[in-house]
This record gives structure tokens, C-alpha cells and sequence, in this order.
């Protein structure tokens, strides 16, 4: 329900005139009776008794005001809770996919929210939140604490990535090939490298590569991941969604390596007793991830909650 609509019909109860309530809303008399229609539709039940020469409101809008007033003094509580400051974590594959949707929405739902944004890893988001010094965390993977909720967001597929022509065609010895190029990926002690330095050794151990013969490149920078794949440095182990742009043009493809690395999912983390404000910017945070999902092919991420 529109919360304007409810201003609206609140200031005609107490105005009794659409002119002034126009002037006090700077709208025009057609808008505000159109935002009361708009109402008395979602309501299905009449509010002006238009069958009286002078302004009245029928019974049930009498009985509905105390209700509509309780609506915008909650409203007002909430958005005067929110005039303060949001310190947000975020790693990296969230700034390069729906950060910015999200701040946008927090910046026009609370335009005097200051927020102090920190991107970094995982596992240095997750300290600064558990010493309080950061209030909403956006990572890889939820926190194992029953003083922090934990909400799924976002499921990010990994692809092995490599520059056109790279690499032969020929299936055949593709992953001795792969081998012989460094792996790269994110930051060391991340979840997902761990998880790649598992696949390589097994990959290795498949094609009788011996492991210290392998190299793993490690950067917490996804930019610095796709610029050393377009330079053909090596193949890279990330979400396809960082280098879709390159996939459709044809630069990059797609290698048929198996086994795939895990896909990367990402959570919400805040403490369990955080302000009205961190709770506010946290339904902000799935609404915006959830928009962002329905606007990208789901081969490349897909929202979770």
C-alpha cells in the first residue's frame, strides 16, 4: 500500500478540502483525488460520501483514520530511525555485480543515510563484524554464530575462463593444457581458492601432472583476474557473470573442464540484535539482489532469496 495515498487521505480528513490539501501536499486537486480513489480501491470500501453537498467522510473512513495515522507515525519512526550512519562489508563479486542497484535504492528509500563502504575478503569482513566494527556484512558464505543471522542471497555459477584461441580446440589433453598455464582466481585463504587448490591437485593427479608443477595465481581483484585473462596470461576459475560481456562477443569461452568449481554463494551476515537501521538496510540488500537476479540470465547468477 502506497504510504503517500495515506498521507494523502489523512491531511484531507484533517483539511476537509481537496484545494488545501493540494496546496499543503504541492499537488493539484485532480492528483489528490485520483491518490483517494487509488485507496478507496485498494480498500474497496468509499471514503468521501460524495453524495454531500459539504465535505464528510463516510463511516468507515472515520474508522479507518486512527489506523491510516498509526500507518504514518510507524513510517516516520522508521525513517527517522535510518538518519544515521551504515557501515556495509562487501566482497568484490558484489561490487562488480549489484552494489550499485543496492545503494542506489538505499540512497532514494533513506536519502539521509550516510554509509561507509569497506571491500574487502571474507574472512576480514566476518572479523570486522564480530568486533562490531562494521554493522552489515555481504560475503562469501554465511557466519556459524548464534549471536549473527545469516540470510542466503545469491548464487554465482564458476566457469574455467580463457581467452579465444588460448588453447587448441582438441578435447583431447585439455586439461594438461590448462595445467600448463597458471590458474588464477581470488584471494589466498578465500573459500573459493581453497576449493580450486583441491580441483587442481585432483586434476593433476589425473593427467599424471606432478602438483608443484602446477601454479595457482591469487588476487582479491576480479578487474585484475579478467585483464590477465584477456592478456592471455592465464585461465581463470570465477563466476561467468564478471566476463559475460566477453563471452558474447566471443573473446572468452567457456572450457569444458570438469569437475566445475563449486559456485560461489552469498550471504548476508548481521548481528542478531543490530539496530532498526542495519534490519532496514538488510531488506534493502535482498530486494535489490532479488532485482538485480530477475535482470540477468539466470546462467550467470540466480538470486536465492
Amino acid at each position: 500500500m502506497n504510504t503517500r495515498f495515506i498521507e494523502t487521505f489523512v491531511t484531507l480528513a484533517q483539511l476537509r478540502s481537496f484545494r488545501a490539501t493540494a496546496r499543503a501536499l504541492h499537488a493539484t486537486p485532480a492528483a489528490i483525488s485520483l491518490r483517494i480513489k487509488s485507496l478507496e480501491d485498494e480498500l474497496q470500501t468509499e471514503l468521501i460520501d460524495r453524495t454531500s453537498k459539504e465535505f464528510r467522510l463516510t463511516a468507515n473512513a472515520e474508522y479507518l483514520l486512527s489506523y491510516a495515522k498509526s500507518v504514518l507515525d510507524a513510517t516516520r519512526r522508521l525513517q527517522n530511525a535510518v538518519r544515521g550512519r551504515l557501515r556495509l562489508g562487501v566482497i568484490e563479486s558484489v561490487v562488480h555485480s549489484w552494489l550499485a542497484h543496492y545503494v542506489r535504492q538505499l540512497n532514494a528509500s533513506y536519502p539521509e543515510l550516510e554509509i561507509d563502504l569497506t571491500v574487502d575478503m571474507s574472512t576480514v569482513l566476518e572479523k570486522r563484524l564480530r568486533a562490531r566494527e562494521l554493522d552489515l556484512v555481504i560475503r562469501v558464505e554465511g557466519i556459524n554464530s548464534s549471536e549473527i543471522v545469516s540470510d542466503a542471497l545469491a548464487i554465482y555459477p564458476v566457469r574455467w575462463i580463457a581467452r579465444k584461441g588460448l588453447l587448441s580446440s582438441r578435447k583431447e589433453g585439455l586439461i594438461k593444457r590448462v595445467l600448463e598455464h597458471p590458474i588464477l582466481t581470488f584471494g589466498r585463504g578465500t573459500a573459493p581458492q581453497r576449493m580450486l587448490e583441491e580441483i587442481v591437485e585432483s586434476l593433476a593427479n589425473q593427467v599424471g601432472i606432478p602438483l608443484e608443477q602446477t601454479r595457482i595465481t591469487c588476487s582479491p581483484s576480479v578487474a585484475a583476474i579478467v585483464q590477465l585473462v584477456q592478456d592471455g596470461y592465464g585461465i581463470a576459475a570465477i563466476p561467468s557473470l564478471f566476463v559475460s560481456n566477453y563471452l558474447v562477443s566471443g573473446e572468452f569461452v567457456e572450457l569444458p573442464v570438469h569437475p566445475i568449481p563449486p559456485s560461489i554463494i552469498v550471504s548476508m551476515c548481521l548481528h542478531a540484535n543490530a539496530e532498526m537501521l542495519v534490519h532496514a538496510a538488510a531488506s534493502a540488500a535482498r530486494l535489490a539482489c532479488a532485482s538485480y537476479c530477475t535482470q540477468v540470465d539466470q546462467r550467470y547468477v540466480e538470486a536465492l532469496c
